[in-house]
């Protein structure tokens, strides 16, 4: 199933709560949390506590991308904020397996990122235990930056080994997705849309999700 997971960090905070209502009232099933430190990226955005909040006021799927380093050490801090989705960097795990299985632990879905620097084979033997694969459709810790077309082939590589070995696996990507290159996108095999500037900076952001989910 196909699901759109708009992106908070392109959002206006001072309008965050209306929103997140209009994203959740036009269907949308997941918002993507973007997490950075200001190590692994350049950029600093939020943490646990903003997650805590949303929480409160939102039943969508919060999926947790954690664009930090060492982030075993907070995993903890955002299953208990209400992430249901928490996503590490491959390029930022000691050890991968055992994140995975402490996110599993906490009662969370694990997934696992890559930069687009990074080969999707990277991912492959870390497959038969996550829930979700993020590619990185741009250089990660900036909104509004293009689409990098190589991303599609990574997709394409990562949906044909879960299919090919039966895994339950979601593909998703995340970085200049717009309108105009979604088919392009979901005919990759990906199933979850990242999208954040063309949604939460469109005159009518209700209306913008309409327009994706047409596609779905």
């Amino acid at each position: 199933m196909i699901k759109l997971a708009p992106s908070l960090l392109a959002a206006d905070f001072a309008m965050l709560g209306e929103q997140l209502n209009a994203v959740e009232s036009a269907g949308a099933g997941y918002l993507h949390l973007d997490v950075m430190d200001g190590r692994f990226v350049p950029n600093i955005s939020i943490g646990p506590p903003v997650i805590e909040s949303l929480r409160k006021v939102s039943g969508l799927v919060f999926d947790a991308h954690l664009m930090i380093m060492e982030p075993e050490r907070y995993v903890d801090a955002f299953a208990a904020a209400g992430a249901d989705i928490i996503c590490f960097h491959i390029e930022a795990a000691a050890d991968p397996c055992g994140l995975i299985k402490k996110i599993r632990g906490l009662g969370k879905k694990p997934a696992a990122a890559i930069n687009p620097e990074t080969s999707a084979e990277r991912l492959l033997p870390f497959l038969s235990g996550l829930d979700m694969v993020l590619v990185m459709s741009v250089s990660p810790g900036f909104g509004g930056q293009p689409f990098m077309p190589p991303a599609l082939e990574k997709a394409r590589l990562l949906r044909g080994h879960i299919k090919r070995n039966n895994y339950i696996c979601d593909v998703e990507m995340d970085g200049g997705i717009t309108l105009s290159n979604l088919p392009d996108v979901l005919a990759s095999g990906v199933n979850i849309v990242v999208a954040g500037t063309d949604i939460f900076r469109a005159p009518d952001i209700s209306a913008r999700v309409t327009e994706y989910l047409k596609y779905f």
